[in-house]
């Protein structure tokens, strides 16, 4: 696991926030097909299937994928797709945390959590 310094978890936030965009957007549109892709994997179940805009549905989730390993190859958890919620571990007095940023928030992590406490548990820096 990668640890951050504060200062290198800032210089990453301009290479994330385009990739956490298109995350979000992406997110969006698998929602949008959730139902569907649902009641044709039942129907597949019994012989039927298909689903309309099927291939659509299947390239954004290739899309997911290739966006979440961007991530994951930096060494930056994803916490939450839709807000674009993510996390840089770090270490703080001996301790592993995270150093908690999401889509809005600006150019700089002003927050941090250790890891038991999650999104609920963040401190300012």
């Amino acid at each position: 696991m990668k640890l951050f310094t504060i200062e290198e978890a800032n210089e990453l936030i301009v290479t994330v926030r385009p990739i956490l965009s298109q995350i979000k957007s992406i997110y969006r549109s698998i929602n949008f097909f959730r139902e569907n892709s649902f009641a044709a994997s039942n129907s597949a179940q019994h012989g039927g299937g298909g689903m309309e805009s099927g291939s659509h549905y299947v390239n954004q989730l290739l899309k997911l994928g290739d966006c979440t390993a961007k991530l994951d190859e930096l060494g930056i958890q994803i916490k939450d797709y839709d807000r674009g919620l993510i996390d840089f571990p770090s270490e703080r007095d001996g301790e592993i945390v995270l150093l908690c940023w999401q889509l809005g928030e600006g150019d700089k992590i002003e927050w941090w959590h250790e890891i038991e406490s999650g999104f609920a548990g963040r401190k300012r820096v």
